[in-house]
């Protein structure tokens, strides 16, 4: 059973009562695409974590049940209350190592991101913090406290922490100090320099006064990270200090310093890169990241959480007994859904090229969990919304045309592709549209200008074909040889034309065009080469992405 399922009405109810009562009150503490923020980096930690258990509670397990001192009883409410205790003081240690320690910051980072301080903003946690993080609760498993008790405390802890993330609980006397409260917990989110790294406790306070991190909250906090974020996406917000980390790991000129950019505390700089006399930081000039998305953004955001919320309550249930391809399949859907939200609020792609991705999920979501006639709906569905996108875009007139082209006989073949008897007339389609997009990609760069990548390409794809060629029928070798052909020059010229122009998005142009040769492979291989389940899991979100990929970016991409 995963209680956060039948707790997730309860998060829904609390919020919009904070919303009321903060409007009530003449002080709106919520911002739509901040909260809308917050909420997509939860649903992306509850669904990425359905994946993490074997490491968060495996290694557990495993420890526990080969290195625990005492078999303690999980029938004694004396272990039930010591083991809650104990977690609390190693999640302080764990809490407080996350914010001293580059590597660890740069997964909890995504917690204190929010520039708002909301009940939201306690749902907003990070994808990746269980990595690491688990090792700080393996005392308790060699102390012998059974997985189930680990597990059950662990989750109160956390579940106590809700209701410390707002703004409309002043101080509460002696209960600050002795438990963390809102007030206590608003200092922990504050980038003030007195707030810096203070307050970590997860229930008990008593914690931060015992080991001098504790701070009493006097002036008002500012909330979220120094430096911001800008960016309202999941995807983003878990890898920005990852990226930091790397950029300043590439740019240290001494060695020791590319290592130390990994344990240093956050903000750490490299020897050659920090400045004589640095700026004091001022937090009260801290422009807060809110652009203008427009109604219609804001409202298609809005549905898609309402829908998003009930489907990731339907995964978490489900996904135990799914297939690991198909829950994987599912997890890409639902995670391409919350990218596209947040980039959507960040005005960084489309109202159509959202709904493209949206109906690309669903399609996608529908065949890792057998629907096929919500499939057959939405598959091409997704191709005319796509058309529609690149339509209304600006661009080079003839480039326009020629993906146009493709895209639609892309969607002639995805139409015919329904019917297996229609598979070699679905193979002619995608071939035009392959010959529509060399001619597109050719525009300003010549015909395959890299003859390193036509024959890197030529070999990947010489290999394919001969992985698949014994079980081709006799009556479509000749098609699938000219159409493995084909597809490899769409390749060769996409990642020539890279070469030659060398900016970003012509190479996200040719990963798109190498990655529709991946999806291609899955469908040879599960029609030619014995090989179905799970390769045909990835069919579709290869397929799709691929499209994606060419669609968005081949044109240029205005703000």
């Amino acid at each position: 059973m995963n209680v956060i399922v039948y707790a997730i009405p309860v998060f829904v109810a609390l919020m919009a009562a904070e919303f009321g009562i903060s409007l009530a009150l003449g002080r709106n503490v919520y911002r739509l695409n901040d909260a809308i923020g917050s909420l997509t980096a939860g649903i992306l930690s509850q669904i990425s974590g359905v994946f993490m258990l074997a490491l968060s509670v495996g290694v557990y397990v495993l420890v526990y049940n080969h290195f625990a001192l005492f078999q303690l009883s999980g029938g004694d409410w004396r272990v039930w209350v010591g083991a809650l205790i104990a977690y609390d003081f190693f999640y302080y240690w764990n809490h407080r190592i996350d914010h001293e320690v580059g590597i660890f910051w740069a997964a909890h980072v995504v917690h204190h991101q929010s520039e708002a301080f909301n009940l939201s903003t306690a749902l907003r946690q990070p994808s990746s913090g269980v990595l690491l993080g688990w090792v700080f609760y393996l005392p308790m498993a060699i102390a012998g406290v059974p997985p189930v008790v680990f597990v059950a405390v662990g989750l109160i802890d956390l579940l106590y922490q809700f209701w410390i993330h707002t703004e409309l609980v002043g101080k509460l006397g002696w209960f600050d100090r002795v438990f963390a409260s809102p007030s206590n917990h608003r200092v922990h989110h504050g980038v003030n320099d007195q707030y810096l790294d203070k307050n970590y406790g997860g229930i008990l306070i008593l914690w931060d006064r015992l080991f001098g991190t504790y701070e009493d909250e006097v002036e008002p906090p500012v909330f979220g990270v120094r430096g911001g974020l800008g960016a309202f996406d999941p995807i983003s917000a878990n890898l920005a200090y990852y990226r930091t980390m790397l950029d300043l790991c590439r740019r240290a000129s001494d060695w020791r310093d590319k290592i130390r950019v990994w344990f240093k505390p956050p903000g750490w700089l490299p020897a050659n890169l920090r400045p004589a006399d640095p700026p004091r930081y001022d937090p009260y000039a801290l422009v807060v990241y809110d652009p203008p998305a427009g109604r219609a953004a804001s409202i298609l955001a809005s549905a898609a959480l309402v829908v998003m919320i009930g489907a990731t309550a339907a995964f978490l249930i489900a996904a135990p007994r799914l297939p690991l391809a198909n829950g994987l399949g599912v997890f890409a859907a639902l995670t391409a859904t919350l990218w596209a939200m947040g980039a959507l609020l960040d005005r960084r792609i489309s109202m159509c090229e959202t709904l493209y991705v949206f109906a690309a999920a669903s399609a996608s979501a529908a065949y890792a969990l057998d629907w096929p006639l919500a499939q057959d709906v939405t598959k091409p569905l997704a191709m005319a919304v796509l058309i529609l996108a690149v339509a209304m875009r600006e661009g080079e007139s003839d480039v326009k045309r020629l993906v146009l082209a493709a895209l639609a006989a892309s969607l002639v073949g995805d139409a015919l592709l329904l019917w297996p008897s229609l598979f070699l007339p679905g193979l002619v389609a995608f071939l035009v549209a392959h010959g529509f997009y060399i001619a597109a990609f050719s525009r300003g760069v010549g015909f395959l200008p890299s003859r390193a990548a036509l024959a890197a390409i030529a070999v990947f794809a010489a290999l394919a074909l001969a992985a698949i060629w014994p079980g081709v029928a006799p009556g479509l070798k000749v098609p699938v040889a000219i159409y493995v052909g084909v597809i490899a020059l769409m390749a060769a010229q996409a990642a020539g034309r890279a070469i030659a122009l060398r900016n970003g998005a012509a190479v996200l142009v040719a990963a798109g065009a190498l990655v529709f040769m991946a999806s291609d492979l899955t469908i040879a291989l599960a029609k030619f080469g014995n090989v179905g389940w799970p390769a045909d899991q990835w069919t579709l979100p290869t397929y799709y992405l691929a499209q994606g990929l060419i669609a968005f970016f081949v044109l240029p991409r205005g703000r």
